[in-house]
């Protein structure tokens, strides 16, 4: 994954004029679960129809002119990998940070499956 890839892409969408702010998210992989167990690593599985379909909602959204994301999908990842690369561009911070967050949260709970392996 390559953030400055992503936003190159970005940069070269038509409507970039209207970009104000561009927001990154990189997911990688952490040593421990939530519940404080150690972990060597994970493997996340994407519904992919479910993955356009947020993406298709959140770009609608105001003031939003691009999102792109990649998901390490289907293959085993180690501790410090990165897992998810969430790019959102708009106009200004208010409507950028609620879509990062609101698009973050929804392929975390909608389109992502994750198996951690634990030591």
């Amino acid at each position: 994954m390559n953030a400055d890839a992503i936003i190159s892409k970005i940069k070269s969408h038509p409507a970039y004029d209207r970009v104000g702010m561009i927001l990154c998210h990189n997911g990688v992989v952490r040593g421990t679960s939530r519940d404080g167990r150690k972990v060597t690593g994970l493997r996340v599985a994407v519904d992919r129809k479910r993955l356009d379909r947020v993406l298709a909602e959140q770009r609608d959204r105001p003031g939003i002119v691009a999102i792109q994301v990649q998901i390490a999908a289907d293959t085993d990842l180690a501790v410090g990998d990165d897992v998810m690369m969430l790019v959102v561009a708009g106009d200004i911070r208010d409507n950028v940070i609620e879509t990062l967050t609101d698009t973050l949260n929804a392929i975390k709970t909608t389109v992502t499956a994750k198996t951690e392996f634990f030591v």
